[in-house]
């Protein structure tokens, strides 16, 4: 097979960095909106039928949505299987209780209905609110330990090991991203739900959102000047040739202050991602106290892009930096799948996400509208 020379492996190493940084943003962004909604669930809605409204304006679509962490974890596992293996060996503990967290999600919407008691609806309540906050909090834990570091080495036989602990991981900085992810999806939850519902739920949400949309701007501002400050960065000191061979410790690397910040100095157009991140939280928190349902939820989207997508800007071409043996650290360049399985990838994505982004559109062209409280209250066969 020959077609695969068409493209060079630095181009396709370079695509698929892109493509990661896409399929991050599109689970962030499809699914982030009701892991937020969850967060929400036991404070927006004061009574049953309020909560009720607010489930069923996710029950429908958040499968779906899920797809594109599915879509984020093959990628990571098929075009860059050394990240793949530190970061499912290191974050084990992490990523467990993620999964556990998610999993309580679809017990939750299943079980919630079975019986009428208050109390065993609002224990379920509350497995949705586990549900959403875990996983944002340990996803932007685990975004700032990646900025930070982790603790990993390669042997002579390209063995990986991992020395770090799960309490290590817990450190200020990586707890400060936390709460940033856990503050942009609760605007994006809130977004949402101004969206698809009406009447005090929606009101509750635009009070909930625009607290959460100004901790959006104070947080992450406050975790860049913490980079720049307190967080040391990575550089090459060696050639690193884009279409070398994957092998992490053929080149050096060195630690330094100001690393993560040398290609905003290089190219200060990059200043737009992360101005992106802090612009978008601000018109949605102006759309929030606007009432300006589908600019809030675009506005919220451009927030969640711009804050992800300045971590791969800020650390391009380092994925995954090591701190007890910096050579050790991945790169875009030097820790990919092979030149034909990045290439046999990118065929069968440019054939599959078209179709993934036009069934999705036609689900929530269906669905589009607000969820009625009546109708719920009603349809007690359906709804959940």
């Amino acid at each position: 097979m020959i077609l695969h020379t068409l493209i060079s492996y630095e181009v396709l190493r370079l695509v698929w960095w892109l493509l990661l940084g896409v399929l991050l943003v599109g689970f962030a962004v499809m699914d982030g909106f009701d892991l937020g909604a969850g967060m929400l669930l036991p404070f927006a809605g004061r009574n049953d039928l309020e909560r009720r409204v607010i489930i069923n304006s996710v029950g429908p679509v958040w499968e779906g949505n899920q797809v594109w962490l599915i879509l984020g974890g093959g990628a990571i596992f098929a075009a860059w299987p050394q990240l793949y293996a530190v970061s499912f060996s290191g974050f084990y503990i992490a990523m467990f209780a993620i999964l556990v967290a998610l999993i309580l999600r679809p017990v939750a919407f299943k079980f919630r209905g079975k019986r009428d008691e208050p109390a065993w609806r609002a224990r379920w309540d509350w497995a949705l609110f586990i549900g959403g906050f875990v996983p944002a909090l340990i996803f932007g834990v685990a975004m700032g330990n990646v900025l930070r570091g982790v603790p990993f080495r390669f042997n002579p036989d390209m063995h990986i090991f991992y020395d770090g602990t799960f309490f290590g991981l817990l450190n200020p900085f990586a707890l400060l991203c936390g709460l940033v992810s856990v503050a942009m999806l609760a605007m994006h939850g809130a977004a949402w739900l101004q969206l698809k519902t009406q009447g005090p739920v929606a009101q509750r949400a635009r009070a909930y959102g625009s607290v959460a949309a100004a901790a959006t701007i104070v947080l992450y501002a406050l975790a860049g000047f913490a980079l720049w400050k307190f967080v040391d960065g990575f550089r090459v000191t060696s050639a690193l040739p884009a279409d070398g061979p994957s092998n992490p410790l053929l080149k050096t690397v060195e630690v330094h202050s100001s690393a993560w910040f040398a290609n905003y100095e290089a190219h200060p157009w990059l200043y737009v991602v992360p101005g992106l991140g802090l612009a978008g939280a601000l018109v949605a928190l102006l759309g929030l106290r606007m009432r300006a349902e589908l600019m809030t939820f675009v506005a919220s989207a451009l927030s969640i892009a711009g804050i992800i997508l300045s971590v791969g800007v800020s650390m391009f071409p380092f994925i995954l930096p090591s701190t007890i043996d910096p050579r050790a650290s991945l790169t875009v360049f030097d820790s990919s799948s092979s030149h034909l399985t990045l290439f046999i990838m990118l065929v069968v994505t440019a054939i599959f996400i078209p179709i993934i982004v036009a069934y999705t559109s036609w689900v929530y062209a269906v669905l589009r509208g607000k969820v009625d409280a009546a109708a719920i209250s009603e349809d007690r066969g359906h709804a959940y």
